[in-house]
């Protein structure tokens, strides 16, 4: 059993906003790093944004402006506000976690993941 629990995706309109959350069932949730990445149909999987346990953050400059990656520590929750949506951020969208001291883009450095959650972007 996954120890995520991702929601919020479906369909948007380009334009418009989702709200992905991403609950994770562990007792050291403030001490991860936690990452967001997509993938989207026949590409390779992507980062989308990071939030380190201190509340640094960093986005890839295709979401930078219309993205927001928070924490809820006391919830241990992760949230992915999505704005002014593009067809183009059609994709399965993962979160995960990351126990190293810095907060990294590469996807091997996470070592526990999400089952994904499907988005999808009407034009």
């Amino acid at each position: 059993q996954s120890r995520f629990v991702e929601s919020g995706g479906g369909l948007g309109n380009a334009g418009g906003s989702l709200r992905l959350s991403c609950v994770v069932s562990c007792r050291t949730f403030s001490r991860w790093n936690m990452g967001c990445f997509r993938q989207g149909l026949g590409k390779e999987r992507e980062f989308v944004a990071a939030i380190h346990r201190n509340g640094g953050t960093a986005y890839s400059d295709s979401v930078k402006g219309r993205f927001a990656i928070s924490r809820d520590n006391a919830k241990n929750t992760v949230y992915l506000q999505m704005n002014s949506l593009k067809p183009e951020d059609t994709a399965i969208y993962y979160c995960a976690a990351d126990g190293s001291s810095l907060l990294s883009r590469n996807p091997d450095k996470y070592n526990d993941w999400g089952q994904g959650t499907q988005v999808t972007v009407s034009s």
